[in-house]
């Protein structure tokens, strides 16, 4: 692949490890444990908010705040109070609820809940792809969320023995993204509520979008994964966001898939504005020797200090409304932003 430059090519070779900005106070000083500590002690806070001199859109972002004010049942409905998920990915569209309290368990190891739902929903007991009786029996659900590629661990929560009769939904969260948020919606009978919440994010992306005039932008999606180096097309979760916004794109990036990289199309990769995104640690290595090379910063965009970060985990992996409005945020204080400074 053409990104992957020697060393030796590379410009400004004093930043060839990632620009960290981080939010010191003046009075700070390193401990023996190497923390960050004001003189009377207190953790500093670091936030890092730069990668290889570009800049991280929203960087130390308050994640307990993504997921939206609790909704009510529908008229007549009953209204559901413990919820089982053996899917994270369904999870975004409980948060966007405002149901996260009423999730008692995951069926998923540990540490599978995407940070940026927040602490609510990422200190949710986590039971593992094989449950134990007692922890489903704490549970206590009065329904089950699952999905057609976790088969597997609902059939193991069954096997508990512990769930009886408890009504189970099966969404498929790879489905566009508002058919599966209202999918979810019904199963908790919250479906006037999730087309209420539909209607609010519609509306603020038009407003957004006719604010910033963002049609007269032209904005690359550019993402660094371990093994490739991919110029985005239209389908990716992020770029339906845009397109909602009523963001431009550049005419190379108007085709659904993704495509790699090459000496051919290096240049496909600008635009008025590109958003980068980095998956990984690996992804992130990768992106920062491309970011620093002479080539890339031959381009114009990058000429013009409009390169700009986002987060990987929400602009491609996240697929609902909770992260829909994390993106929209995103564009909404970054598309007439650059890196300088």
């Amino acid at each position: 692949m053409f990104f992957k430059l020697p060393t030796s090519a590379l410009r400004r070779t004093g930043a060839l490890a990632a620009t960290a900005a981080l939010s010191v106070g003046l009075g700070a000083c390193a401990s023996d444990d190497g923390i960050l500590r004001t003189p009377d002690g207190s953790v500093i806070s670091t936030t890092v908010t730069r990668i290889a001199e570009v800049n991280i859109v929203n960087a130390g972002r308050d994640y307990a705040k993504t997921c939206l004010a609790p909704t009510a049942p529908d008229p007549g409905a009953t209204d559901v109070t413990r919820i089982v998920v053996t899917d994270p990915a369904l999870l975004d569209a409980l948060c966007a609820l405002g149901m996260g309290g009423q999730v008692k368990g995951i069926v998923a190891p540990a540490g599978s809940v995407p940070e940026f739902l927040g602490p609510q929903l990422t200190g949710i007991p986590a039971l593992g792809d094989t449950p134990d009786a007692a922890a489903v029996t704490n549970a206590a659900p009065d329904v089950i969320l699952s999905s057609p590629a976790t088969a597997n661990r609902l059939a193991a929560l069954r096997d508990t023995g512990a769930v009886g009769a408890v009504r189970v939904v099966t969404v498929d969260p790879t489905t566009e993204w508002q058919t599966s948020f209202r999918a979810v919606a019904a199963a908790v009978h919250r479906s006037a509520a999730a087309q209420t919440r539909l209607t609010e994010f519609a509306a603020e992306a038009t407003r957004v979008g006719r604010v910033m005039d963002a049609a007269q932008t032209q904005v690359s999606l550019v993402r660094f994964t371990p093994d490739a180096e991919l110029i985005e097309g239209t389908s990716s979760f992020g770029a339906q966001v845009m397109a909602q916004v009523g963001v431009g794109r550049p005419a190379t990036q108007r085709a659904p898939k993704a495509v790699p990289v090459t000496d051919a199309n290096y240049t496909d990769a600008d635009a008025d504005l590109i958003y980068v995104a980095f998956q990984g640690p690996q992804g992130t290595e990768r992106g920062k020797e491309v970011l620093l090379s002479d080539r890339w910063l031959d381009m114009g965009a990058p000429t013009w200090k409009r390169v700009l970060n986002v987060d990987d985990t929400v602009w491609f992996s996240g697929s609902g409304l909770a992260a829909a409005w994390l993106v929209l945020n995103d564009v909404k204080s970054s598309l007439n932003s650059s890196s300088s400074g």
